[in-house]
Protein backbone atom coordinates (compact mmCIF):
# COMPACT_ATOMS: atom_id res chain seq x y z
CA UNK A 1 0.00 0.00 0.00
CA UNK A 2 1.43 3.37 -1.05
CA UNK A 3 0.72 6.38 1.16
CA UNK A 4 1.44 9.97 0.14
CA UNK A 5 2.05 11.78 3.42
CA UNK A 6 2.31 15.52 3.97
CA UNK A 7 1.88 18.17 6.67
CA UNK A 8 2.36 21.87 7.41
CA UNK A 9 1.31 23.45 4.14
CA UNK A 10 0.54 26.70 5.99
CA UNK A 11 -1.41 28.20 3.05
CA UNK A 12 1.34 27.33 0.53
CA UNK A 13 -0.63 26.89 -2.68
CA UNK A 14 2.43 25.91 -4.73
CA UNK A 15 3.16 23.04 -2.35
CA UNK A 16 -0.51 22.06 -2.40
CA UNK A 17 -0.49 21.80 -6.20
CA UNK A 18 2.56 19.55 -5.99
CA UNK A 19 0.76 17.28 -3.54
CA UNK A 20 -2.12 16.99 -6.02
CA UNK A 21 0.35 15.92 -8.72
CA UNK A 22 2.03 13.36 -6.48
CA UNK A 23 -1.29 11.90 -5.32
CA UNK A 24 -1.79 10.09 -8.63
CA UNK A 25 0.96 7.66 -7.61
CA UNK A 26 -0.51 6.85 -4.20
CA UNK A 27 -3.24 4.54 -2.96
CA UNK A 28 -4.16 6.76 0.01
CA UNK A 29 -3.24 10.36 0.86
CA UNK A 30 -2.55 11.44 4.45
CA UNK A 31 -2.50 15.09 5.58
CA UNK A 32 -1.19 15.61 9.12
CA UNK A 33 -2.42 19.11 9.84
CA UNK A 34 -1.58 22.82 9.58
CA UNK A 35 -3.29 23.65 6.32
CA UNK A 36 -3.92 27.15 7.70
CA UNK A 37 -1.75 29.68 9.54
CA UNK A 38 -2.83 30.98 12.94
CA UNK A 39 -6.44 29.88 12.24
CA UNK A 40 -6.65 31.79 8.95
CA UNK A 41 -6.76 30.65 5.32
CA UNK A 42 -7.57 26.97 5.75
CA UNK A 43 -9.43 26.96 2.42
CA UNK A 44 -6.40 28.34 0.54
CA UNK A 45 -4.87 24.88 0.27
CA UNK A 46 -7.96 22.73 0.78
CA UNK A 47 -9.60 24.12 -2.37
CA UNK A 48 -6.56 22.96 -4.35
CA UNK A 49 -6.24 19.61 -2.57
CA UNK A 50 -9.93 18.96 -3.31
CA UNK A 51 -8.84 17.88 -6.80
CA UNK A 52 -7.38 14.71 -5.23
CA UNK A 53 -9.60 11.77 -6.11
CA UNK A 54 -7.74 9.14 -4.09
CA UNK A 55 -9.02 8.41 -0.56
CA UNK A 56 -7.57 10.92 1.91
CA UNK A 57 -7.29 11.07 5.69
CA UNK A 58 -6.76 14.46 7.34
CA UNK A 59 -6.28 15.72 10.89
CA UNK A 60 -6.24 19.35 12.03
CA UNK A 61 -2.98 20.95 13.08
CA UNK A 62 -2.63 23.57 15.77
CA UNK A 63 -3.24 26.16 13.02
CA UNK A 64 -6.88 25.16 12.43
CA UNK A 65 -9.55 23.41 14.49
CA UNK A 66 -11.25 20.16 13.58
CA UNK A 67 -14.46 22.06 12.87
CA UNK A 68 -12.69 24.59 10.66
CA UNK A 69 -11.02 21.80 8.69
CA UNK A 70 -14.26 19.82 8.32
CA UNK A 71 -16.07 22.95 7.10
CA UNK A 72 -13.34 23.68 4.53
CA UNK A 73 -13.52 20.12 3.21
CA UNK A 74 -17.30 20.38 2.86
CA UNK A 75 -17.29 23.85 1.29
CA UNK A 76 -14.66 22.94 -1.30
CA UNK A 77 -16.37 19.67 -2.18
CA UNK A 78 -13.45 17.38 -1.39
CA UNK A 79 -15.54 14.24 -1.46
CA UNK A 80 -12.77 11.67 -0.92
CA UNK A 81 -11.38 13.29 2.25
CA UNK A 82 -12.17 12.21 5.80
CA UNK A 83 -11.30 14.44 8.78
CA UNK A 84 -10.39 12.53 11.95
CA UNK A 85 -9.96 13.87 15.48
CA UNK A 86 -10.36 11.30 18.21
CA UNK A 87 -12.12 9.21 15.58
CA UNK A 88 -11.40 6.44 13.09
CA UNK A 89 -12.15 5.25 9.59
CA UNK A 90 -11.42 2.15 7.55
CA UNK A 91 -10.00 2.51 4.05
CA UNK A 92 -9.02 -0.47 1.90
CA UNK A 93 -9.23 -2.71 4.95
CA UNK A 94 -6.81 -0.54 6.98
CA UNK A 95 -7.85 1.04 10.28
CA UNK A 96 -6.93 4.72 10.62
CA UNK A 97 -7.07 6.72 13.84
CA UNK A 98 -6.53 10.46 13.89
CA UNK A 99 -5.82 13.09 16.54
CA UNK A 100 -5.01 16.68 15.63
CA UNK A 101 -3.84 19.80 17.40
CA UNK A 102 -0.72 20.78 19.28
CA UNK A 103 0.16 18.24 21.99
CA UNK A 104 1.27 19.17 24.61
CA UNK A 105 -0.08 22.72 24.79
CA UNK A 106 2.13 25.06 22.76
CA UNK A 107 3.50 28.45 23.90
CA UNK A 108 1.80 30.20 20.97
CA UNK A 109 -1.25 31.53 22.80
CA UNK A 110 -5.01 31.43 22.44
CA UNK A 111 -5.10 31.06 18.66
CA UNK A 112 -3.35 27.67 18.76
CA UNK A 113 -5.57 24.57 18.68
CA UNK A 114 -3.93 22.66 21.54
CA UNK A 115 -4.54 19.79 23.94
CA UNK A 116 -2.94 18.67 27.18
CA UNK A 117 -1.32 15.26 27.50
CA UNK A 118 -4.28 14.08 29.59
CA UNK A 119 -6.75 15.25 26.94
CA UNK A 120 -4.64 13.58 24.26
CA UNK A 121 -4.65 10.30 26.16
CA UNK A 122 -8.44 10.25 25.95
CA UNK A 123 -8.44 11.20 22.26
CA UNK A 124 -6.00 8.37 21.52
CA UNK A 125 -7.81 5.71 23.53
CA UNK A 126 -9.52 4.14 20.54
CA UNK A 127 -6.39 3.76 18.41
CA UNK A 128 -6.36 0.32 16.80
CA UNK A 129 -3.51 -2.21 16.80
CA UNK A 130 -1.33 -2.41 13.68
CA UNK A 131 -3.22 0.27 11.75
CA UNK A 132 -2.22 3.81 10.80
CA UNK A 133 -2.09 6.65 13.33
CA UNK A 134 -2.31 10.19 11.95
CA UNK A 135 -1.41 12.96 14.41
CA UNK A 136 -0.19 16.51 14.03
CA UNK A 137 2.25 16.37 16.94
CA UNK A 138 5.05 13.78 16.98
CA UNK A 139 5.57 11.10 19.61
CA UNK A 140 8.03 12.21 22.27
CA UNK A 141 11.73 11.84 21.37
CA UNK A 142 11.27 10.66 17.79
CA UNK A 143 10.96 13.23 14.98
CA UNK A 144 10.36 16.14 17.38
CA UNK A 145 13.72 17.84 17.89
CA UNK A 146 13.37 21.57 17.20
CA UNK A 147 16.07 23.78 15.69
CA UNK A 148 17.66 24.28 19.11
CA UNK A 149 17.71 20.55 19.82
CA UNK A 150 14.88 20.57 22.35
CA UNK A 151 12.42 17.66 22.33
CA UNK A 152 8.89 18.91 21.63
CA UNK A 153 6.78 15.79 21.13
CA UNK A 154 3.97 14.19 23.07
CA UNK A 155 4.27 11.61 25.83
CA UNK A 156 0.66 10.50 25.33
CA UNK A 157 1.23 9.87 21.62
CA UNK A 158 4.43 7.95 22.32
CA UNK A 159 2.60 5.80 24.91
CA UNK A 160 -0.19 5.07 22.42
CA UNK A 161 2.28 4.06 19.72
CA UNK A 162 4.14 1.75 22.08
CA UNK A 163 0.90 0.19 23.30
CA UNK A 164 -0.89 -0.20 19.95
CA UNK A 165 2.07 -0.53 17.56
CA UNK A 166 0.52 1.00 14.45
CA UNK A 167 2.50 0.14 11.35
CA UNK A 168 2.70 3.81 10.34
CA UNK A 169 2.56 7.04 12.33
CA UNK A 170 2.32 10.23 10.27
CA UNK A 171 2.86 13.60 11.95
CA UNK A 172 4.29 17.07 11.34
CA UNK A 173 4.39 20.19 13.56
CA UNK A 174 8.17 20.32 14.20
CA UNK A 175 9.48 21.92 11.02
CA UNK A 176 13.16 21.15 11.63
CA UNK A 177 12.42 17.40 11.38
CA UNK A 178 10.40 17.42 8.15
CA UNK A 179 10.84 14.25 6.07
CA UNK A 180 12.63 12.48 8.92
CA UNK A 181 11.49 8.98 9.82
CA UNK A 182 12.47 6.74 12.73
CA UNK A 183 11.29 3.39 14.10
CA UNK A 184 9.43 3.19 17.41
CA UNK A 185 9.03 -0.49 18.13
CA UNK A 186 7.47 -1.91 14.98
CA UNK A 187 6.03 1.46 13.94
CA UNK A 188 7.51 3.72 11.28
CA UNK A 189 7.18 7.31 12.54
CA UNK A 190 7.32 9.98 9.81
CA UNK A 191 7.36 13.75 10.18
CA UNK A 192 6.02 14.38 6.70
CA UNK A 193 6.43 18.08 5.86
CA UNK A 194 4.96 20.03 2.94
CA UNK A 195 6.92 18.48 0.06
CA UNK A 196 5.18 15.12 0.43
CA UNK A 197 6.72 11.74 1.21
CA UNK A 198 5.67 8.45 -0.38
CA UNK A 199 5.73 5.52 2.04
CA UNK A 200 5.02 1.93 1.03
CA UNK A 201 3.95 -0.49 3.77
CA UNK A 202 2.58 -3.99 3.50
CA UNK A 203 -0.56 -4.81 5.47
CA UNK A 204 -1.30 -8.52 5.73
CA UNK A 205 -5.05 -7.90 5.81
CA UNK A 206 -5.01 -5.99 2.52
Amino acid sequence: MKFLCFSDLHRDVVAARKIVELASGADIVIGAGDFATRREGVEDTIQILADITKPAVLVPGNGESATELETAVQVTGWETAKVLHGTSCNLAGIEFWGVGGGIPVTPFGDWSYDFSEDEAEQLLAGCKHEGVLVVHSPPLDTVDHDSSGQIRGSRAIRDAVQAKQPKLVVCGHIHSNWQKRVPLGDACVLNAGPRGVMVEIEFHSV
